[in-house]
């Protein structure tokens, strides 16, 4: 038995658990228990996936390990994938690496087990790569990596790229880069072709109107294809089929359309959205259902400012966890609970060698300042803001404070 048990190893689920130790060390004098009380972190994999960096070439480094992140404060991490939440019971049923299964029960429960992408059912599935898991992202990496050696012929050197969103775009511009570096030493690089496919009438349509033109202008100055207002039907190992009856001639085709939540979710007797995600109240505690249970990060329906819900998105999953470790910690010890307040929503695509785009509120408006600027917001980001301190137990709770955002957490160009 935990006193408070953290599902998940992302964002969400390691500032949960660092949170949750926070408060409890801070209230130790105050509060007697506190001192006593045990915080675990459930999670299959020993790392922290820097997943908002896997459309970048060299992925197999962008991970942290978690027992150098929270094993210095006291948080114990069990290995195992869970995969059933009893609430009246307060147990979690979970499977370890090699099968075997246990209980583990708890007092509060944070479910912090982020999404997925959803792939399709179609013919030739199977050969579709996506970047959505650091393992995935290392498939993807080495089969680049095997193509000089592969045999010549139509589609060599060229990558379908199926869903023009965020992640779509990232990765889009950055194989143009990827795909001429592998193909520079067969000579082959103006034979790189990287093509956009979307079933919409416009690439980025959730990334706003203001945003599009300079996205057109890099795809343009990258060459990168669009194939707009079509899908695919299937695909083989040397073309990718389109539902106009065409075949775009590739031997690279990802997906990137499309999240859910965890499966997870569906175990909890409560109210879902359209994404999965469980229907938290302002304290991130999971509506309608005893046993205080919260939720975090991807598999939450929190709300942001002006009632907007909140993009599923490493900028999120981190204040998410931040609050739901604190009030499940703070439930314990019956203090007052915090309410979630993340900072403005703002956006950064980057535009591989064309450079990058920043937005700021769901109205996207353009963010503007000197030439780079939002190339080198991006380059923190992904480099500074989103990696916890490793090794340093006081930096850990010093961040995992709610009231510290990512910006104040390392330095950055805005």
């Amino acid at each position: 038995m935990f006193d408070i048990l953290v599902l998940g190893g992302g964002f969400a689920g390691l500032w949960s658990a660092a949170a949750a130790t926070r408060l409890l060390r801070t209230h130790a004098d105050l509060h007697p228990e506190a001192a006593g009380t045990t915080v675990a972190l459930l999670t299959p994999l020993p790392d922290l996936t820097l997943r908002p960096r896997l459309y970048q070439a060299d992925p197999a480094g962008f991970r942290v390990p978690l027992d150098r992140v929270l094993g210095p404060v006291g948080v114990r991490r069990i290995a195992a994938t869970a995969t059933a939440v009893d609430t009246g019971r307060r147990r979690v049923t979970a499977v370890a690496a090699d099968g075997s299964r246990t209980e583990v029960g708890y007092r509060r429960l944070v479910l912090a087990t982020g999404s997925a992408v959803v792939r399709p059912e179609l013919p030739g599935a199977p050969l579709l790569h996506d970047i959505d898991t650091l393992a995935a992202a290392v498939r993807l990496e080495d089969h680049l990596r095997a193509l000089p050696q592969a045999p010549d012929g139509p589609g060599r050197w060229s990558a379908v790229v199926v869903g023009a969103g965020f992640t779509g775009l990232e990765l889009a511009t950055e194989l143009v880069g990827r795909l001429r570096a592998k193909a520079a030493p067969c000579g082959a690089e103006g034979q790189v072709r990287v093509i956009l496919v979307e079933r919409a009438a416009a690439v980025g349509e959730g990334l706003g109107e203001a945003a599009r033109p300079v996205i057109i202008r890099a795809l343009d100055e990258l060459g990168v294809e669009r194939r707009l207002g079509v899908t695919v039907t299937g695909l083989d190992e040397h073309a990718v089929h389109l539902s106009d009856g065409s075949a775009l001639p590739a031997r690279t085709a990802v997906w990137t359309a499309g999240m859910r939540a965890s499966a997870l979710t569906e175990r909890i007797p409560a109210p879902r959205d359209g994404l999965g995600r469980l229907a938290v109240d302002a304290r991130l505690r999971v509506s309608g259902v005893e046993g205080s249970i919260y939720a975090a990060g991807d598999t939450a329906a929190a709300m942001a400012e002006d009632g907007h819900p909140v993009p599923q998105s490493c900028q999120h999953a981190t204040p998410l966890g931040k609050v739901a470790g604190h009030n499940a910690a703070a439930d314990l010890l019956g203090l007052p609970p915090v309410g979630f307040a993340p900072d403005p929503y703002s956006t950064c695509l980057d535009l591989g060698a064309a450079g990058a785009v920043a937005t700021a509120g769901f109205g996207r408006t353009l963010r503007r300042g000197p030439d780079g600027f939002a190339k080198e917001l991006k380059r923190a980001i992904n480099e500074t803001w989103i990696s916890p301190p490793v090794d340093d137990p006081e930096e850990l709770l010093r961040r995992a404070d709610h009231r510290v955002s990512q910006r104040q957490s390392a330095p950055h160009p805005a």
